[in-house]
């Protein structure tokens, strides 16, 4: 119909020319084919909107779905659960609870097949990846703070094959046996330092076959512990081979500068004695203000970057629990290590 009036009004205007019917007819045809172009037009641009609105909602769900798992059932998101009319909870909330970190796992675990299993089906269920640290080796902390483990090298072995199956095919980042490698000092003979090794390459050996989809980070101590040529010679040792990567700075205070350039070191010597290099991990999450050179929860530090993506070969995370006592020492002096204290929480938050 908007063809034909423009034919007609150019028919009328033409008219006194003598040549107005046929600019009538060629006005309607150009009319009806630039109408089919413009329709055609329309059509492609609505298309294209509607792929490119596809592709921004496929790649912001995708997005969404790499995140890390916020653990509801964190120390610090029990507490604050429980303690709703603190006036520390809403901050303790914001600033840690809410922060995706690792869920550890020992002897207090119980069926740790289950246990394991329990945690990535919710994770899975949420459409994010969990974090694990599986702490149970024999002689774990050398006697220390967080002394235990199970009670032999067939214990582990089989509580280590229990956590791997209850992974299954499950996404998840693991990091096994915090301060593992840098503490075989305290072994007084080879064999006990070889069962050490050999323990955590089994370890790798039962991630690799029971859960091929996990990331394994073996531990390697923090940036001033273990000079980075032997930390190489020992994490070759200890399988690193099979795993991706390593771990450092694991419950410890060392800035992601100091980790990274420590890292890098490692590296230098994995590629130099044994032909590969790997990406690493640095546990962020109280290393805001650096080391004073204590490690005991030590006055003045802070909570440091949230767990976050890859930069590169590094991924910041946070493994430790802020909050959760490294024993009792240093700023909390009546609480054991692994037990949430608020008054730590807070002074992480707050940097005092």
């Amino acid at each position: 119909m908007r063809c034909f009036r423009q034919a007609l009004r150019g028919h009328v205007l033409s008219s006194a020319s003598g040549n107005g019917l046929d600019r009538a007819v060629a006005l309607y045809r150009y009319c009806r084919a630039t109408s089919s172009l413009v329709n055609e037009l329309n059509m492609l641009i609505k298309h294209a909107l509607v792929i490119a609105v596809l592709a921004f909602l496929g790649v912001t769900q995708a997005h969404a779905d790499a995140g890390f798992y916020v653990d509801p059932d964190s120390s610090p998101a029990l507490w604050v659960r429980a303690h709703q009319a603190d006036p520390r909870a809403p901050r303790i909330a914001e600033s840690i609870a809410d922060v995706p970190m690792a869920r550890w796992f020992g002897n207090w675990s119980g069926d740790v097949h289950k246990a394991v299993k329990r945690f990535v089906d919710k994770a899975d269920a949420a459409r994010r990846e969990p974090i694990l640290v599986a702490y149970n080796i024999p002689h774990r902390d050398c006697g220390g703070a967080s002394a235990g483990g199970v009670g032999d090298a067939s214990a582990y072995q089989v509580w280590i094959d229990a956590f791997s199956r209850g992974l299954g095919n499950h996404r998840a980042i693991v990091i096994v046996e915090p301060d593992s490698t840098a503490q075989l000092d305290c072994f007084k003979t080879d064999g006990e330092r070889d069962e050490r090794l050999g323990l955590l390459r089994y370890a790798v050996s039962r991630f690799h076959l029971n859960a091929p989809a996990a990331d394994v980070y073996l531990d390697g101590g923090n940036a001033h512990w273990v000079p980075a040529a032997a930390m190489a010679v020992r994490l070759n040792a200890a399988g690193l081979s099979e795993a991706k990567g390593f771990a450092l700075n694991v419950s410890n205070f060392y800035t992601t500068d100091e980790s990274a350039a420590y890292a890098n070191s490692v590296n230098a010597a994995l590629a130099s004695q044994f032909g590969y290099s790997k990406p690493f991990v640095v546990d962020t999450s109280r290393n805001g203000k650096g080391s004073d050179g204590q490690w005991c929860n030590p006055p003045g530090r802070m909570i440091g970057a949230r767990t976050s993506g890859a930069y590169g070969v590094m991924l910041p995370m946070w493994i430790k629990v802020p909050g959760n006592s490294d024993g009792p020492c240093g700023s909390a002096p009546t609480s054991p290590a692994g037990v949430f204290s608020p008054e730590l929480a807070v002074r992480l938050i707050d940097g005092d």
